[in-house]
């Protein structure tokens, strides 16, 4: 069961609250990643492209910062599927990004550090059908140790 929506007026109360729950926090996943939250990962992971071609991500998305506290609790749910992420450029999985899906269609993405004890926050965002079935088609996620 997802936590539940967080309301909040305006986006500067969303921005808030992800640089005090995330960014000045410790966020641990439920395998021992550190996972670090750069401030600057609230404009990719709370905004939205008005031209998906574009990928300008300029439209505050109230749908995704609703969902802001499910974030850390996918990130401990031990029961998520876990995938490697997709590199669109070069068109190749990357075991270097691991890819979360918990609550039927909810998506967080991690960057591994070299170090491989800790990660950073890359984006979150409930997936489409067809975003899953790509996700999917990926190789399980296998930590490396």
């Amino acid at each position: 069961m997802p936590p539940a929506l967080i309301k909040y007026a305006t986006e500067y109360d969303y921005r808030l609250h992800y640089q005090r729950f995330y960014c000045d926090s410790r966020v641990t996943t439920f395998d021992g990643l550190r996972v670090y939250f750069p401030r600057g990962g609230f404009d990719h992971a709370f905004y939205e492209s008005a031209h998906r071609r574009q990928a300008d991500k300029s439209i505050f998305s109230r749908e995704r910062a609703e969902r802001i506290d499910w974030i850390a609790a996918a990130l401990q749910e031990g029961v998520a599927e876990l995938y490697e992420g997709w590199d669109n450029r070069q068109k190749i999985s990357r075991p270097d990004r691991r890819v979360a899906i918990v609550y039927d269609d909810y998506v967080v993405i991690i960057q591994l550090q070299l170090d491989v004890e800790s990660a950073t926050f890359v984006t979150a965002f409930v997936a489409t059908e067809e975003a899953l079935e790509k996700i999917r088609n990926c190789p399980k996620w296998v930590q490396k140790k």
